[in-house]
């Protein structure tokens, strides 16, 4: 069991690393942020592989991590347009509130009917941070990528 949660917890921060890493380097390019973003949400369930865990029990993760920052990601963009860094934080913070709630909506309701149909979907500290990182930076990659191709 500690040999597990250790594994778990190196992987998490290998991913961390790893995501901010790549960020960094493609801070500059809009033409490729949202594709990165993108690769690097399907490492991150790529990243669940070697510890058996299927992709079908995270959903409720991935599900929440998508609504909150596909989400959050166009209220920043808007509020950076219309009010620079500071509206740009503004519409990153007030969108993070009201998409956390949204998104807690969809990932109880996702878990629940998971449940239903005799799915495990038990949480685990592995499970919920990835599935949670994936579904973020899916997202905000979609939003990012949509954003650029609309010159926005």
């Amino acid at each position: 069991m500690r040999k597990k949660l250790i594994l778990s917890i190196l992987n998490i921060l290998a991913l961390c690393v790893t995501i901010g890493a790549i960020s960094i380097y493609f801070v500059d390019s809009a033409k490729w942020m949202g594709p990165v973003l993108m690769i690097l949400g399907l490492l991150c369930l790529a990243s669940l592989v070697p510890f058996k865990i299927k992709l079908k029990s995270t959903l409720p993760d991935i599900f929440f991590g998508v609504i909150d920052n596909g989400i959050l990601a166009i209220m920043a963009i808007f509020g950076g347009h219309i009010a620079g860094v500071t509206g740009a934080i503004l519409g990153g913070v007030v969108g993070n509130a009201i998409t956390d709630g949204i998104a807690g909506i969809f990932e109880g309701y996702i878990a629940e009917k998971l449940r239903q149909e005799s799915i495990s979907e038990e949480r685990t500290m592995l499970k919920s941070a990835v599935g949670k990182m994936a579904g973020c930076l899916l997202s905000a990659g979609t939003v990012l990528a949509i954003a650029y191709l609309l010159n926005f």
